[in-house]
């Protein structure tokens, strides 16, 4: 059995983060068009009216896009026992950074948000460079 890890801890959060940040979304469709629409298959095209609602889609979507490059580097770092206090660092980081991400997005903040974003690339490409040798 492994032990827990900085970073599978925060491949855990990230993907928790990634599959409930579209709860609020459909929420706002039962409210926009009622549940029944809601449930039913969507329309082609069909998008939320409310602005925070529309970013916060692609904020899920991005969350699940950047999370399959994040989750392999964290596990690399696990499973090859490397972890370092660098390693769990850049996992906070990552993690925190698409909370943030998610948020600000939503708020509509262009410049926070790409912010929150290069904060988590960064966090990846430290995991990278720990994993082959070069930090």
């Amino acid at each position: 059995m492994t032990s827990q890890t900085p970073e599978l801890t925060y491949v855990a959060l990230s993907a928790a983060l990634a599959g409930l940040l579209w709860i609020p979304i459909v929420l706002n469709r039962f409210y926009e068009i009622g549940v029944w629409a809601t449930l039913k298959n969507p329309q082609r095209g069909a998008q939320p009216h409310a602005d925070w609602a529309y970013r916060l889609a692609s904020a899920h979507r991005n969350a699940v896009e950047i999370l399959v490059v994040f989750a392999p580097l964290a596990l690399a770092v696990h499973a090859l026992g490397i972890g370092a206090p660098t390693t769990a660092l850049a996992c906070a980081l990552y993690f925190w950074s698409r909370v943030a991400h998610a948020v600000v997005y939503a708020f509509g903040a262009p410049i926070l948000r790409t912010i929150a974003f290069l904060i988590g690339f960064g966090a990846q490409a430290a995991l990278l460079l720990h994993i082959v040798g070069w930090a």
